[in-house]
């Protein structure tokens, strides 16, 4: 109950509820019944000072700056752990001490606009037809590494690629019978295990593929692209092993995404092989093992293509053969990146994508200059490398 002066005269006036309450809370009454508004509560007077915003102020710009502090050094620590900390052994030391390191990347430029080139491939598999001896090949037979026996592999412990030194890896170009390193190495401890360990039923079935065309994820580093089924031929569906390398991980977002492999291991014409135990804690260095090592994965294997995951095939790749290998009488065929064409830029790019520690790479690069490497020349790029 509250009173209000109307024409000189005190009414009752009845409020409740919420809003009744606020009202009553905030009006007290004095002596004559009439209404006495409090006073409300007053803000500290140091806290309508300027000195006390100017303190604020300063304390948001530190606290914003040791966050973008964190955020810089975490950006230039480039590279996982395994790369930070690479020790060179004396013999690598003595042959880049004369290189200098490359410059810092300038930054990025805009990305060009690139479109699919003309390949001449012929109408369809069955008018192609595979020639006869057309490789001049050098005869000789080549063994792997499997255990580390070597004295000079100074840690018992098992490296994917073993304890190769420079000697040994300027002996193994050469073309006649030897052992060499070549991946999948163990340590010298019986229970050691060089990583990369695949099923007995996906060994088996590698082992019987003539044709292979072969892809990884890893890491779940990108989405499953299945090859355009339409345009691959009926006899490369039969003959051809399409080969996708996935770690658990990778497996598993797949089955989230619907790509679920069906009984006998497929999703559409991939066929998923899981890999477990991955030798390197970066993904990309254990994409490199599928991607340079196929002769060792498909040991039966007559040829084989690499797809990078972020293509899709679009064309049967036994049309590609016939192509690129069998009507060019070549070897090996690898296609021109679209935009790079040298090693320095290549260097460059690397480092601007912090793709890996940039004292690594430097190392790296510094070891490729001793080892021969010389700039390409732009004026005539027909020229073939040194390297």
């Amino acid at each position: 109950m509250a009173l209000f002066k109307y024409n000189g005269e005190w009414l009752q006036e009845r409020r409740g509820g919420l809003i009744g309450a606020i009202l009553n809370s905030g009006v007290a009454r004095n002596e004559q019944g009439s209404r006495v508004a409090r006073r409300g509560r007053r803000f500290p007077r140091n806290f309508l000072k300027p000195r006390f915003f100017r303190w604020l102020l300063l304390l948001l710009a530190v606290l914003f700056f040791c966050v973008f502090a964190t955020f810089v050094l975490k950006l230039l620590s480039n590279g996982n752990e395994e790369e930070k900390h690479l020790p060179l052994s004396g013999e690598v030391l003595e042959q880049v001490s004369s290189y200098d390191a490359p410059l810092t990347p300038p930054k990025s430029k805009r990305r060009k606009q690139h479109f699919p080139c003309e390949v001449g491939l012929a109408a369809a598999v069955d008018n192609i037809l595979e020639p006869k001896n057309y490789m001049n090949f050098t005869q000789f037979s080549l063994g792997y590494v499997e255990r580390e026996v070597n004295p000079h592999a100074n840690s018992p412990q098992s490296r994917f690629g073993g304890y190769q030194t420079l000697n040994e890896r300027e002996k193994s170009f050469l073309a006649r019978n030897q052992t060499i390193h070549c991946g999948f190495v163990k340590g010298m401890s019986r229970l050691s295990s060089p990583g990369f360990e695949l099923s007995e039923n996906d060994k088996a079935y590698m082992n019987t593929c003539r044709v292979a065309v072969s892809s990884c994820i890893f890491g779940s580093s990108d989405f499953l692209r299945r090859p355009t089924s339409r345009l691959i031929s009926e006899f490369s569906k039969k003959n051809v092993c399409f080969v996708m390398f996935v770690d658990e991980q990778t497996l598993s977002k797949l089955s989230s995404e619907g790509h679920t492999p069906d009984e006998k291991g497929y999703v559409g014409l991939w066929k998923i092989v899981v890999v477990r135990n991955l030798p390197y804690l970066d993904m990309r260095k254990t994409g490199k093992v599928p991607k340079f090592l196929s002769h060792r994965l498909f040991p039966s294997s007559r040829y084989s293509i690499w797809l990078d995951s972020k293509m899709r095939l679009n064309t049967d790749p036994m049309l590609i053969i016939e192509f690129f290998l069998w009507r060019m009488r070549a070897e090996y065929a690898i296609s021109n990146h679209y935009d790079r064409h040298c090693v320095w830029e290549e260097v460059l790019q690397n480092k601007r994508l912090n793709k890996y520690n940039h004292t690594a790479i430097d190392e790296q690069f510094m070891f490729y200059q001793s080892d021969g490497l010389r700039k390409f020349n732009p004026s005539d790029p027909k020229i073939s490398l040194p390297s």
